[in-house]
Parts: C-alpha cells; structure tokens; sequence
C-alpha cells in the first residue's frame, strides 16, 4: 500500500526549532519529527504500526 504524506513545519514555541508534522489524510494520521526526514520516518512507523492493530483486531484495512 502507498499513502501520501503531507509535511507541516511545525510553528508552535512549545516545539524546538525544526521540527515537521507528517499528515497520513488518507488514514486521519499526524505525527511529528526533527526535520522532513525525521518527520517522515515517524509517518512510516505510524502507519505500520495502525496497520499492524488493524489487521490483529480482525479489522479491514481501507483509507478513508
């Protein structure tokens, strides 16, 4: 399975400079990490990981 991803710079001051949110739109997923990789690492075990739940709980695996 392919997503896209969308990445944000995050603005907030609570965060250390640069860190990037990753969207998953598709599946309704947002995580964050240190620079566009970073972020994009983190969107990758994300969407393994609620793939992985899916599946053990019996349940469909379909994008919104």
């Amino acid at each position: 399975m392919t997503f896209s991803v969308v990445f944000e710079r995050v603005e907030d001051s609570a965060f250390p400079a640069g860190y990037y949110y990753a969207h998953v739109p598709s599946l309704g997923l947002t995580t964050h990490g240190l620079g566009v990789e970073g972020a994009r690492k983190a969107a990758a075990d994300l969407v393994q990981l609620w793939l992985a739940e899916r599946r053990a709980n019996g349940e469909e695996v379909q994008p919104i």
